[in-house]
Order: structure tokens, then sequence, then C-alpha cells
């Protein structure tokens, strides 16, 4: 055996002698100290007494104010890294929409219209085509 092994031998001798101890220690505490005896809360019955009837209105004005964000997507593609890093100015990237084809209206990240881009005030902007119903978006979702 080389020194190592002895060193190693003589830390696990010290483990194997800590545990035993912990358990010997674990097995002579008295019996008053175990854990106190909890009672359970009775829990308040939430079925429905939050949720609205289907004849009440729903108050969205709690939402009406939080911002997202709005991206038109003009199309994608698939390329390798190496072929992203030899990308320099001029290099033409081809995507997967038609000319012509309408852009996707993206809010949050999720598809809610297709539109066409058009200029108001020297200022790009787009003008919706057709919008996703929302039994659609949800239906896209899984």
């Amino acid at each position: 055996m080389n020194d190592t092994t002895d060193k190693d031998g003589d830390v696990m001798d010290e483990w194997a002698a800590a545990l035993a101890e912990a358990g010997a220690e674990a097995e002579e505490e008295p019996a008053s100290a175990a854990k106190p005896d909890y009672k359970k809360a009775p829990l308040q019955d939430l079925q429905d007494e939050h949720r609205p009837l289907p004849s009440e209105e729903v108050n969205l004005d709690v939402i009406l104010d939080v911002p997202v964000t709005i991206s038109l997507e003009i199309g994608r593609t698939r390329i390798s890294i190496r072929n992203l890093l030899q990308l320099n100015q001029g290099s033409v990237v081809e995507l997967d929409r038609l000319a012509g084809e309408p852009l996707d209206v993206m809010v949050n990240g999720t598809l809610i219209a297709h539109g066409e881009v058009v200029v108001v005030n020297e200022k790009y902007g787009i003008r919706l085509t057709d919008v996703i119903s929302p039994v659609e978006r949800v239906k896209k979702l899984k």
C-alpha cells in the first residue's frame, strides 16, 4: 500500500466513527425532544367564490396598461454557425417567405395576425389583413 491509500483509509475510518457517534446521540435523545404536534389549519373553500358568473362582466381594467412587445416577422431561415460567421455587409440571406406574402404580427412572441407593410408619415406601419382568433391561438399553443 502507498501513502495515499493509507490516508484515504484513515479518512474513511474518521467518517465511520463520526457517523456511528451521531447515530448513538440520536438514540440517546429523550422523548421530550420529539417534534411538536402541529394541527392542520382549516382551509377555506374557494371553489367558485372569486370566479365571475357567465352573466357578470369581467373587468379587464387591471391589465389594460400592461406593456407588450409587438414585432413583425418577414421570414425565417436556418443556417449553420459557419455560414453565420461568414456574413458581412452586402450579404443576402434567403428567407422562407415569398415576396408579397403577408408578414406575421407577433405579440410577446405569439402570432396574433397577418398584415402588409405600409408607410405613414415617412414611418413604417402594418395594415392587418387577417387577425387570428383566440381559439386558433390556443390551438397553436398545444
